[in-house]
């Protein structure tokens, strides 16, 4: 899968969760993914990757069980978001999941509830 196609199938992850919308990040033009103009999804310039929230624990077990997939990202790391590399092969279920799980970290109870009942 491209860079490009990896891109597109997060756009589609993420504007299928109640109330998202896309809108970059500061100054820069790759999509961002927000809901209640709270990010949980960033994708990199290049295009080589993605950022997401996740809970305690979470990014140290990805980046240790698949660090050719995970990473720690610069900036945001320190407050648990994790970097996933777009130029490799990955389960999408799982990449669902915890693409999923950081909206729910973000999104007020109501819209997590919305997604839920999906």
């Amino acid at each position: 899968m491209s860079n490009r196609d990896a891109q597109e199938r997060i756009r589609e992850i993420c504007l299928s969760l109640p109330e998202t919308t896309e809108k970059p990040f500061g100054g820069h033009t790759a999509p961002s993914f927000r809901v209640r103009d709270k990010l949980f999804v960033m994708t990199s310039e290049d295009s080589l990757s993605m950022t997401f929230k996740a809970g305690p624990g979470v990014q140290e077990a990805l980046v240790a069980e698949a660090p050719e997939r995970f990473f720690v990202p610069k900036y945001v790391g320190s407050k648990g978001w994790v970097g996933a590399h777009l130029n490799v092969d990955h389960d999408w279920d799982e990449m669902t999941e915890l693409i999923e799980d950081s909206y729910r970290l973000v999104a007020p109870k109501r819209l997590v509830k919305l997604l839920e009942d999906q």
